[in-house]
């Protein structure tokens, strides 16, 4: 739901603290520009907000299951959605910006940036307390044509970072014009730098 929401322009960044079947577990910034791998493995309407659900749906055409069918389950049934056997790449994106925060108030006031819940979301900051979250402002672009890619058993699992065997060009149309993205690029850097508006 997170690739779809980016590719959509719903979502202009992502929180993260480190996959589990990462190295140390922990997030590191390992590339500037990325293509957006859909995955399943989160894919929960709880963690999602109320006026995004709908949405789900649709991220489920990201991937393409044995036969072209979905699992029976799929729409009904929050996770354990099996991988598909390939996936549907739409977009990339590149890091404008990136900060780590620890105040939960910075947190909720990011809110309008993503689609998950604010439970969802402070959730993140809680994992690994003694840890800050990752917050990455991220200028996402739609490719001409989706490609498809084979998915590897050594793909799935929760993990930052894949590198897929296939080259792939980084080219396509800003999801956001330059005056929207600057727009709400400015108000997410205030809310990080603690510049946040309040009622005293």
């Amino acid at each position: 739901m997170t690739v779809r929401a980016l590719a959509e322009g719903e979502q202009l960044l992502t929180l993260r603290k480190g996959g589990i079947r990462e190295a140390d577990k922990h997030f590191r910034l390992e590339h500037e520009r990325f293509f957006l791998y859909p995955t399943f493995d989160h894919q929960r309407r709880d963690l999602v907000r109320e006026s995004h659900q709908p949405e789900m749906a649709r991220a489920l055409e990201e991937g393409v299951w044995p036969d072209g069918e979905l699992p029976p389950h799929a729409l009904t049934r929050d996770g354990e959605i099996p991988q598909p056997d390939r996936v549907r790449i739409r977009a990339w994106a590149e890091v404008a910006d990136h900060w780590t925060i620890t105040d939960r108030r910075a947190v909720d006031a990011l809110s309008p940036f993503y689609v998950w819940t604010p439970d969802y979301a402070e959730k993140r900051l809680d994992w690994k307390r003694r840890h800050p979250l990752h917050v990455v402002l991220l200028r996402t672009y739609r490719i001409p044509r989706p490609v498809t890619v084979k998915v590897r058993d050594d793909y799935g699992g929760c993990r930052s970072w894949l590198e897929i065997t296939r080259d792939l060009p980084f080219e396509g149309t800003p999801v956001l014009s330059d005056d929207e993205f600057e727009r709400a690029s400015e108000e997410i850097r205030s809310i990080v730098s603690g510049r946040v508006p309040a009622l005293v």
